[in-house]
């Protein structure tokens, strides 16, 4: 199978079986399966969160995402047991659709990694 097609099979699975587990089967986008891997990644999931905190998560799971590609690399968990990240090298300009294949990617091998799909 082509890495394409295996990709897109992948990320329908992926999506599918995160959506109906926190969203009663309404699809999750791109931008709300980041946000969950942000909660995952700070350990707390059942807190409510402000909209800058909200951002914070993303951005906490982007890093995450992206460290395995050599973008970023964990650097220390704050007081307040906030992960930091600190930039490896600055990601390269990427058309839209480019950004949302390499983020799909890197969230497909988040989830096999952990065990959640395979």
């Amino acid at each position: 199978m082509a890495r394409d097609e295996q990709l897109k099979e992948r990320w329908t699975q992926l999506q599918t079986r995160i959506s109906n587990q926190f969203a009663d089967g309404d699809m999750l986008d791109l931008d709300a399966i980041i946000y969950l891997i942000g909660v995952q990644e700070l350990g707390r999931p059942h807190e409510k969160f402000k909209k800058d905190q909200k951002l914070d998560l993303m951005h906490i799971a982007i890093c995450r995402l992206l460290a395995p590609y050599g973008y970023y690399e964990f650097d220390f968990v704050d007081e307040e047991g906030w992960p930091h990240y600190k930039v490896l090298e600055v990601l390269p300009s990427l058309k839209a659709g480019e950004q949302s294949v390499l983020m799909k990617d890197a969230i497909v091998q988040y989830f096999l990694e952990t065990g959640y799909i395979q």
